[in-house]
C-alpha cells in the first residue's frame, strides 16, 4: 500500500498530512489523515526547525510514493521545503499551481498563474467533496471567498484582509484605536471600543460572505454548500451561526481543505 505525503505551505502556517492510497478525497470522515501537523511557516528558514521538522516525518512516516505541496509563502519557502528529505531522493515533488489544471474544474480568472495556488488547492478539494453550487471560504492571514458552480467552472472571487490583519491595521494606521482583543462572546454592536473594532472586523467578513451569497444567486448559481477552512474557520461559523438568515445556509466546516484539494490533484497526476 503507498503513502502520499502532502504540504500546504500558508503565509502563516504549515501543515503537512500524510494519506494512504487506499484512501479517497471524497472521503469524509473526520480521522481523515493517518497522520497530520503544523508548524509556523517560518521555520522553514530556519536550519534547526527544518531538520526537526524532517527528522519528526522521516522517523514517523515510511518513506512516501510521492510528495506533493501548494505554497503562497514564497520562492524561498519552496526550496526550503524541498530540502528537507535528502535520503528521499528518488521521491518526485509535485506541486500544485494556481494554473495547474484538474478533470472537471474550469477557472474564469484571466491570468490562472496568478490565482494562488491554495485557492486552486482549496477548489480541487471542494469539488472533490460536493457537485453543488459552493462558496469556498479561506479565512487565515487573508480571507478569500470563490465561486464554484455545480458544472465546475470557477467564477472568481475575492481576497480581504483576514480578521487579524483587519484589527492589526486598525491600530497601526490610527493614533488612538489599540489593538482588539477578543474576549467573551459578544452579538451586536459595540459598547466599548474593543467590541467595536472586534464586532466590526467580525462584520466585515460576515457582510462579504453574505454579499457573495446574494451575487450567486444573481447570476443563477444560488449557493448550496459553503465550505469553510482556516485559522478563524470556527471562529466565523460561530458568528455566522447567531444569523438566522446565514444560519439557513448549509454551511460547515472542513479542515485541511487546501490539503485535501492537493491530494486530489495529486493522484490525477500520477
Amino acid at each position: 500500500m503507498s503513502l502520499y505525503l502532502i504540504f500546504d505551505v500558508g503565509n502563516t502556517r504549515l501543515k503537512w498530512a500524510a494519506v494512504e492510497s487506499n484512501q479517497q478525497p471524497s472521503d469524509q470522515q473526520k480521522k481523515l489523515w493517518a497522520y497530520s501537523g503544523s508548524i509556523s511557516s517560518a521555520s522553514l528558514q530556519s536550519p534547526e526547525h527544518r531538520a526537526e521538522l524532517a527528522d519528526y516525518i522521516s522517523k514517523t512516516l515510511p518513506m512516501p510514493s510521492a510528495i506533493a505541496f501548494s505554497c503562497v509563502a514564497g520562492e524561498e519557502a519552496i526550496i526550503n521545503l524541498k530540502s528537507l528529505f535528502p535520503q528521499w531522493k528518488e521521491v518526485a515533488w509535485k506541486q500544485l499551481s494556481g494554473d495547474s489544471t484538474f478533470e472537471g474544474i474550469r477557472t474564469l480568472y484571466q491570468e490562472p498563474s496568478k490565482l494562488g495556488a491554495d485557492r486552486m488547492a482549496a477548489i480541487i478539494g471542494a469539488r472533490a467533496l460536493s457537485k453543488r453550487n459552493t462558496l469556498i471560504i479561506n479565512a487565515g492571514t487573508a480571507t478569500t471567498i470563490d465561486l464554484l458552480g455545480s458544472n465546475g467552472v470557477h467564477y472568481g472571487g475575492w481576497i480581504l484582509p483576514g480578521l487579524g490583519l483587519m484589527q492589526q491595521s486598525l491600530e497601526t494606521n490610527t493614533a488612538q484605536l489599540p489593538l482588539a482583543i477578543r474576549g467573551d462572546a459578544h452579538h451586536g454592536f459595540g459598547v466599548c471600543t474593543n467590541d467595536a473594532i472586534i464586532g466590526g472586523c467580525d462584520a466585515a467578513q460576515i457582510g462579504a460572505i453574505q454579499y457573495a451569497l446574494n451575487i450567486a444567486k444573481e447570476m443563477n448559481h444560488p449557493i448550496e454548500k459553503v465550505w469553510l477552512d482556516g485559522g478563524n474557520a470556527k471562529l466565523l461559523a460561530k458568528e455566522i451561526g447567531q444569523l438566522s438568515k446565514l444560519n439557513a445556509v448549509n454551511i460547515e466546516i472542513s479542515e485541511g481543505l487546501v490539503l485535501r484539494g492537493v491530494w486530489a490533484w495529486l493522484l490525477k497526476s500520477l
